[in-house]
């Protein structure tokens, strides 16, 4: 059975999928609606994405001001370290974050719900990841929070001295003081 599992930040879950192997290989459900309604995750997504990025790249931390983005993440291949943000003001665990490795061997899942800024790393020599969201893309809503805030703290699994490959969007990312944030979590 796919164990859903709560984190220290209310609303964002660590999804194990159950996983059938036998001597052809391995079989098992990535989505299925009644389930994942049942673990509090009852939202319609509308976009897939894939993306593909080289060891030691890091994306984000991402999220969108208007239309935001609940998104399902998963790796298809090679393994990340996958982060989310509580950015909503009146959180309890506002600027708070959580972290976790997925990869294709893990088959570990995170949903990031609507109101948290999303990043990852890419530990592997590759990593491909898939994930769905419950809004469209809206660039012209797109935000970043700059990845190594100080008041965040994100423990990266970057080896000292290295400094992650970003794209300049990422690399130009605001702090959290001065970025655009929820203002009331119940109307995101």
């Amino acid at each position: 059975m796919t164990q859903f599992i709560l984190t220290p930040l209310k609303d964002v879950i660590l999804i194990e999928p159950a996983i059938f192997k036998d001597e052809r290989g391995f079989f098992l459900e990535s989505y299925q609606k009644k389930r994942f309604a049942d673990a509090g995750i009852s939202f319609e997504f509308v976009q897939d994405n894939h993306s593909k990025s080289h060891h030691g790249t890091l994306r984000g931390l991402h999220y969108q001001i208007r239309q935001p983005q609940g998104k399902l993440i998963r790796v298809i291949f090679g393994e990340i370290f996958d982060a989310a943000v509580d950015i909503r003001r009146n959180s309890p665990t506002f600027g708070k974050w959580v972290g976790d490795y997925l990869s294709a061997a893990n088959k570990k899942m995170l949903w990031v719900p609507a109101g948290f800024a999303h990043g990852f790393y890419v530990t592997s020599s590759d990593a491909e990841v898939l994930y769905k969201t419950t809004d469209y893309y809206a660039p012209q809503w797109e935000r970043t929070i700059v990845w190594n805030d100080p008041t965040i703290g994100i423990k990266w699994p970057i080896t000292e001295g290295v400094f992650p490959v970003l794209s300049p969007k990422d690399t130009m990312g605001k702090l959290l003081q001065d970025a655009e944030v929820f203002e009331d979590p119940l109307h995101i």
